[in-house]
């Protein structure tokens, strides 16, 4: 077996994969400041709804060999879980097109920060 002399030197400085041991230092390519606006582009959302309902529903389908006359209680709790679930994101969806602030609201759509940023523009 033939060994390469790279094998037994140590990592040198200009060794990219070499551990950083200094802080390193910043450096600021554009000045750092906000923006007048916000894109779009993240207000995908991601939330799984009625997860916990979902789940004892396919459990009482496993239990009675799917028949779903013995698990009406949990089919409709389902079921009305996920129209609340609509509803709530409905309301939501046309308070954020139309940019009604909400107090109180953790999750902004794009146009409600930016109605934000109109009220309250950056300082330089």
């Amino acid at each position: 077996m033939r060994l390469h002399p790279t094998y037994f030197s140590a990592a040198s400085s200009t060794n990219a994969r070499r551990p950083q041991r200094e802080p390193v230092p910043f450096q600021m390519l554009l000045p750092l400041a906000l923006k007048k606006t916000v894109s779009g582009k993240g207000d995908k959302s991601k939330e799984a709804a009625c997860m916990q309902e979902l789940a004892v529903m396919f459990a009482c389908f496993k239990k009675h060999d799917f028949d779903q006359q013995q698990c009406l209680k949990e089919v409709t709790e389902f079921q009305s879980c996920y129209s609340e679930f609509n509803k709530r994101i409905t309301v939501q969806r046309e308070q954020g097109k139309k940019g009604i602030l909400v107090p109180g609201e953790k999750n902004l759509t794009h146009r409600q920060v930016n109605k934000m940023l109109k009220a309250y523009p950056p300082t330089k």
